[in-house]
């Protein structure tokens, strides 16, 4: 592995989080929101596949030609992916308050804490947890390319994620549009018919991919370094802080724990019948 070369891109890419992080803490501010964050999200990782490239370049020179389409498939689908999520949560949040969950973990606002507790408990850790899930993007651009097939597969995973992200979150828009006469108590049709959680599948699928294309077709050893990246990110999403969490309010929704008892809470699956 090119240990030295990927030192310096994690550690630009360190640096890059920061400033991204402290600009999103000044706009925080400004809106009363730390909620904003969840937009940055997904384009810190669009900033970080490309400055990733460019780094790697300057250290190792001109790519041969499988790792040159490597790097831009991997900047291809991660900004495709980061545009998508970052429009739907700006178009989402536009018009609302702070997200319930961050004013709980705060304990208020972020006028009412004060900036040093948002800083603490929201966005050094979202940036520390973008370093960790962004580490097969980070390792995609100095590696060599050992294993091409796994590219594609993981362009095929990253495609299944989209669709499932994309079209679970226009189903659930469209749910909620409906004239309160027309709504059903749970939304349980299309892609919430197979899972509680598609969107939530599908950004699952999206960090497997990364991992494929980025860590995985670089060979063994850069799939075992960084295959904690996809393993945490499912974690929090499944477990910490997106379904097991979300669940816990919708069972008090009338409909729900019976939706609950048929349908698969995460991986998609036929729906239990009785």
């Amino acid at each position: 592995m090119h240990w030295s070369e990927l030192l310096v891109v994690s550690a630009v890419s360190l640096g890059a989080i920061a400033v991204m992080m402290a600009g999103t803490a000044i706009w925080a501010t400004r809106v009363n929101r730390v909620a904003v964050v969840d937009v940055v999200w997904g384009l810190a990782f669009a900033v970080i596949a490309l400055v990733a490239g460019f780094v790697a370049q300057a250290e190792l020179g001109p790519p041969e030609s499988d790792e040159a389409l490597r790097r831009f498939v991997l900047l291809l689908v991660v900004t495709l992916w980061a545009a998508r999520l970052a429009s739907h949560l700006r178009r989402r949040s536009e018009g609302h308050g702070e997200d319930p969950r961050y004013e709980k973990l705060m304990g208020g606002t972020i006028r009412q804490v004060g900036i040093g507790p948002a800083v603490r408990k929201v966005f050094v850790v979202q940036g520390i947890a973008l370093w960790v899930v962004s580490l097969p993007i980070q390792v995609g651009a100095v590696e060599p390319v050992r294993w091409p097939a796994f590219v594609w597969l993981g362009v095929a995973v990253w495609l299944v994620g989209v669709v499932f992200e994309a079209v679970g979150d226009r189903q659930l828009e469209e749910y909620k549009a409906l004239p309160k006469g027309q709504k059903p108590p749970v939304l349980q049709t299309g892609l919430w018919r197979w899972t509680r959680h598609p969107n939530y599948f599908g950004d699952a699928c999206v960090a497997w991919s990364f991992w494929l294309i980025g860590g995985l077709a670089s060979g063994w050893l850069p799939a075992l370094l960084t295959v904690v990246a996809p393993v945490a990110m499912t974690y929090f999403l499944v477990f910490a802080t997106g379904a097991r969490l979300l669940e816990q309010t919708m069972m008090q929704r009338p409909g729900y724990p019976e939706y609950a008892a048929r349908t698969s809470m995460f991986v998609p699956l036929p729906p239990k019948r009785g």
